[in-house]
C-alpha cells in the first residue's frame, strides 16, 4: 500500500470515528415506544437505554388479581423497546461506516 493510500484511510478512520461519537451522543436523544398488550403498555426509552415513562391503560389498574399479567405486559413492553433500540443503533451506524473499506474478517462491535 502507498504512502498516501494509508494517509488517506487513517484520514477515513478518524472521520469515521469521529461521526460515530455524534451520532453515539445523539442516541441518547432518540425515543422509541416499545409496547404490548395491544397498547395497553407502553414503554419509552432513548437509544442509550435510560427508560423515560411508562404508560398504562387505565383498564388494567381496575383488577388487582391482574397484577402477574400487568407485569408481564411491562416486561414485554420494555423488551420491545430494546429491541427497537438495538434496531435504531444499528441503522444509525451502518449510515457512518458505510463505503469505509474494512480489511478482510474486521468487524465493529456493533
Amino acid at each position: 500500500m502507498m504512502k498516501g493510500q494509508l494517509a488517506g484511510l487513517m484520514k477515513q478512520a478518524q472521520q469515521m470515528q469521529e461521526n460515530m461519537k455524534k451520532v453515539q451522543e445523539a442516541l441518547g436523544d432518540i425515543v422509541v415506544e416499545g409496547t404490548s398488550g395491544g397498547g395497553l403498555v407502553k414503554v419509552e426509552m432513548t437509544c442509550r437505554h435510560d427508560v423515560k415513562r411508562i404508560t398504562l391503560d387505565p383498564s388494567l389498574l381496575s383488577d388487582a388479581e391482574e397484577k402477574d399479567f400487568l407485569e408481564d405486559l411491562i416486561a414485554a413492553a420494555v423488551n420491545d423497546a430494546l429491541r427497537k433500540v438495538e434496531s435504531t443503533t444499528e441503522q444509525k451506524m451502518s449510515a457512518v461506516t458505510a463505503g469505509m473499506p474494512l480489511p478482510g474478517g474486521l468487524k465493529f462491535p456493533f
